[in-house]
């Protein structure tokens, strides 16, 4: 029987859904499940005080999409409590805004442990499992206590810091030290995977002399890094495509000739927008030769909006927007163009063909493929500037852009103006760099890697029991 790939992740894409925009994991699952038979498993994202007890299931061609609603309480406490209250802070390295209750922490387990019932009743033994991203570490944990010995990997979208920063979570060992069950650990970067390899080893865990493996408590975890890519070829064809739209052609007209920087970016406090605002301040106040000759259009659809924080924190981005622009600004020139509404994915490849300058410059990020889209989108005979912050996981293969510290806010200034008159000669060199990468690592090949190295955990544990088994006769 050939094995079905059973993907996990909090939210699921479904088909019967309206046209939305496609998030990064969005589009990494249906990049894994590109031409198998499969099985889509997570939340609906429907949310009711009674929600039903079975869950939904839909077919399309070889996937089964299976979903499950959520209860208001699980809600508050496994999502917005204790996923983006504590883990999504922690997991950033600001553990300053970390909120823990033990009722949010024992809503986590409780929804991983609901997830884990409703999965165990359509796993079959030759399915190869792969869960995603910070919402489900503990998956794997309530699958073997259910007496399922099927491959089970796990990727990591965001990042893992070092362990002196996970310690700082109550019962750390209960969320994040439950990594420890799966076969095969997936990070971003190599800074995570070994950030990761001291936790375990802190746990009482010993590192393999392959370096690519861990044991704790008799149980071996191989570790990897798979850097998230893009569907290279296929943006950037839609990115030329757009150029000839009518939207595409209507931003341009409004520029009037004005040189155009874009950033594209959730709601959210890991992306550095006050830096980017403050940044772009001061680039117009050390150059002001460059007043009413060029204008940043950030682009950021609200996220989160029924937590406090979100909303405070996109006020306050509204007010230093206001007040940037009040003081730079002209009757005939907004500096600061400050957008809060989701574009589709042909509108924003248009918006970055056109853009001369892409700023992006989170505070830290498990991957940015927006920065990917970026580069995919570019006119290589004429590409733009990508100043990328050193603290994106993109950084580590797009060495090529301009690298900022976005905390320094006095880098952007320097860093912009070098963007805006920058040869074509080095424009295209930079560009050129870039692309050959983003080609190189695309989001297919990241899928094929990492199960090709899930694959091999299976091959290697039986290895390892059959030496285990010979060792008992020597």
């Amino acid at each position: 029987m050939v094995a079905r790939l059973v993907v996990v992740s909090n939210r699921v894409a479904l088909p019967t859904a309206r046209k939305q925009a496609a998030g990064g994991l969005s589009i990494a699952v249906k990049a894994a499940m590109k031409g198998r038979t499969g099985v889509w498993f997570g939340w609906s994202g429907k949310v009711s005080e009674n929600p039903p007890t079975q869950p939904q299931i839909i077919h399309r061609n070889k996937i089964t999409f299976v979903v499950l609603d959520l209860s208001t309480a699980d809600y508050q406490e496994y999502y917005s409590g204790y996923a983006n209250r504590v883990l999504w802070p922690t997991l950033h390295y600001r553990v300053d805004l970390a909120e823990f209750t033990r009722t949010d922490f024992n809503g986590y387990v409780r929804v991983n442990q609901i997830f884990a019932d409703n999965l165990s009743n359509i796993i079959q033994p030759e399915d190869i499992i792969w869960v995603h991203d910070y919402h489900l570490m503990p998956l794997a944990r309530e699958l073997r206590r259910r007496g399922h010995e099927n491959p089970i990997g796990f990727f990591l979208h965001i990042p893992y810091p070092p362990p002196d920063i996970l310690t700082t979570l109550p019962h750390h060992e209960e969320s994040l030290g439950t990594l420890s069950y799966y076969d095969l650990v997936g990070f971003q970067t190599d800074n995570d995977r070994d950030n990761f390899g001291r936790y375990i080893v802190m746990l009482g865990g010993t590192e393999g002399r392959d370096g690519t493996s861990f044991t704790l408590d008799r149980r071996t975890i191989r570790v990897g890094t798979f850097p998230v890519g893009i569907e290279t070829a296929i943006f950037a064809r839609l990115a030329r495509n757009a150029e000839r739209s009518a939207f595409t052609r209507s931003v341009e007209e409004s520029l009037g000739g004005k040189r155009l920087l874009v950033g594209a970016d959730r709601l959210d406090y890991t992306k550095g927008l006050p830096n980017r605002m403050e940044g772009f301040a001061q680039f117009l106040l050390a150059y002001p030769e460059w007043h009413g000759r060029a204008t940043l259009l950030q682009i950021t659809p609200t996220s989160r909006a029924d937590i406090q924080e979100y909303a405070d924190m996109n006020r306050a981005v509204s007010e230093l927007v206001g007040r940037i622009n009040g003081h730079h600004g002209e009757a005939d020139w907004t500096p600061i163009r400050y957008v809060n509404r989701t574009y589709s994915r042909t509108e924003l490849a248009g918006i970055y063909r056109v853009a001369d300058i892409a700023l992006v410059t989170p505070l830290r990020d498990g991957m940015n493929l927006v920065a990917k889209e970026y580069v995919a989108a570019q006119d290589p005979e004429d590409p733009g500037v990508l100043i990328l912050s050193q603290f994106a996981g993109a950084a580590a293969d797009l060495d090529a852009a301009l690298l900022i510290n976005p905390h320094e806010v006095e880098a952007f200034p320097g860093a912009i103006k070098h963007a805006l008159e920058m040869s074509l000669e080095e424009r295209r060199e930079r560009h050129g760099l870039m692309y050959k990468k983003i080609q190189e690592v695309d989001i297919h090949r990241w899928a094929r890697r990492f199960l090709a190295a899930l694959a091999q955990t299976q091959k290697a544990g039986l290895l390892e029991g059959i030496r285990s088994f010979l060792s008992a006769f020597a």
